[in-house]
């Protein structure tokens, strides 16, 4: 089906799907579909980028229903993407700075911040850092795409030259404490991004827990949702990945990782990790990466379980 040539009938498909992303009933579908419609028109989306590997960029345009198509043509008004935007050059710095001075859209940042390091990360001839502030104060909203961006991630891994952090703790330590939507995940999920948009302007602030996170999608431990949760009760553990079993001995930190990989499935709801047969590895935990002593996969029964959330 072409992008540009949506049905009603698919139309409605879309925000059925989109309420069930939410949790929502289907009294809701209506509303939704509204929601949809506001994306297209306003507000703008500025998509802004820090340190990282463009993943939670990549998993974006893995978006089922509405596919990446329709999101980033019919639904969002995306003013400026380093990976996804034609523009270039000064055009695209115009457009930036443009956007800004208008204000009322949704700021968006994917990976972290060179706090100490601004010259590691340019837009243009300009310091993100710098962009960012600017960027922050005419923002109607303002959402951390990805580990990265909401905890520091990979990049910020201690003795990291370049004193990366994520948004929060940033514009936390410049004095400025405006509210930021957490969605962590190295990458995150698309539904994460798409259903806090469409929450974010049809139905208002989603119910954020002490980090910033959607409840939503972040209110439940990966362990408490855990397909293998019966082998953990009856201590059957596995001995090699892919065998059957829990995999807590083999390193899992499902038990203090919150997310809903196990029940919404990745890749178009074909599989997650620990069904496939690997261990959570937390990359939604606010402690991901930041110990340079801490492998993201080993085998053995010392496993600190107060290390993660």
């Amino acid at each position: 089906m072409s992008f540009l040539m949506v049905t009603r009938r698919d139309f409605l498909k879309y925000s059925a799907k989109l309420a069930a992303v939410l949790g929502f009933g289907a009294s809701s579908i209506p509303r939704i579909s509204e929601a949809l419609i506001t994306l297209s028109e306003n507000p703008s989306v500025l998509w802004l980028q820090g340190q990282s590997c463009s993943g939670c960029s990549v998993s974006l345009l893995n978006t089922d229903d509405p596919g990446p198509a329709e999101l980033l043509i019919r639904y969002i008004s995306l003013q400026f993407h380093s990976t996804l935007s034609t523009a270039t050059g000064e055009t695209s710095i115009e457009i930036i700075h443009r956007t800004i001075d208008k204000g009322g859209y949704l700021l968006a940042v994917e990976g972290s911040i060179p706090s100490t390091m601004p010259e590691a990360c340019l837009i243009g001839e300009e310091p993100l850092n710098e962009l960012i502030l600017k960027a922050v104060r005419s923002a109607k909203g303002i959402i951390a795409v990805g580990t990265c961006a909401t905890f520091g991630g990979i990049p910020s891994a201690e003795n990291n030259p370049t004193g990366a952090m994520g948004l929060s703790s940033f514009l936390k330590e410049k004095g400025i404490t405006p509210p930021v939507i957490q969605i962590p995940g190295c990458p995150t999920h698309p539904d994460w991004i798409v259903g806090t948009l469409v929450h974010l302007l049809k139905f208002g602030m989603p119910e954020l827990d002490t980090m910033g996170r959607p409840k939503l999608f972040f209110s439940k431990l990966i362990h408490d949702q855990c397909p293998r949760f019966p082998d953990y009760e009856r201590e059957h553990f596995a001995k090699f990945f892919g065998d059957k079993g829990c995999f807590f001995k083999l390193g899992c930190v499902g038990t203090n990782t919150y997310a809903d990989c196990t029940l919404r499935y990745w890749n178009s709801r074909i599989n997650s990790c620990i069904p496939a047969g690997a261990p959570c590895i937390g990359c939604a935990s606010d402690h991901f990466a930041k110990n340079s002593k801490f492998p993201f996969y080993r085998i053995g029964t010392d496993i600190s379980t107060s290390s993660g959330h």
